[in-house]
């Protein structure tokens, strides 16, 4: 069975165009979001489509943005589907998972997202970088300064060993002043 989904974004907008195109592609049931951007997750009619879907139906979309706006979230999607084994295709792509052709796109479209996640990573391990080289400390902030930290000491060494009430005074649990006092 075919199952179509249709978004559009604000309310001053119609479906109309996406409803006649899946209507025309064979689609007997068709779920709607309306005003709800392609960014949410949380779209009613398509996680109703989602969970009404089984192997060998066929979800069809206009438009693959339709579907949703990262490319993350559509790969995982869509892998979802193929894990079900739910077909898929886009009007507009002209995606199709039950051909040759639209299975190749759709693995050079998984290609890309996998390309696009490594040239993220590098760029934040390039960023953690530079700002370590400009000084930036990341981490948690320290519960005890340097000070307070000289006064722990001074504490200890003259003979205090209640470690609790130290903590307490300092008001930063035991775990934490054995961790200060080691670092």
């Amino acid at each position: 069975m075919k199952y179509g989904y249709a978004r559009v974004s604000t309310d001053d907008q119609t479906p109309a165009l996406q409803l006649v195109a899946l209507k025309k592609a064979g689609c007997k049931t068709v779920f709607k979001d309306d005003g709800i951007s392609g960014a949410t997750t949380k779209r009613p009619a398509l996680l109703r489509c989602l969970k009404k879907l089984e192997s060998c139906n066929t979800l069809i979309v206009w438009k693959l943005d339709r579907l949703g706006r990262s490319l993350r979230d559509l790969i995982t999607m869509l892998d979802d589907l193929k894990c079900k084994g739910v077909k898929f295709r886009s009007l507009t792509e002209h995606i199709d998972t039950d051909t040759p052709a639209g299975r190749a796109m759709w693995q050079m479209i998984g290609l890309l997202a996998e390309l696009e996640r490594s040239l993220i990573s590098e760029r934040t391990r390039a960023g953690v970088k530079a700002a370590k080289r400009r000084g930036v400390k990341f981490g948690r902030k320290p519960k005890l300064t340097p000070q307070q930290l000289d006064h722990v000491r001074e504490l200890i060494d003259k003979g205090n060993r209640d470690r609790q009430g130290i903590a307490d005074l300092f008001k930063v649990s035991r775990t934490t002043l054995y961790r200060a006092l080691v670092a």
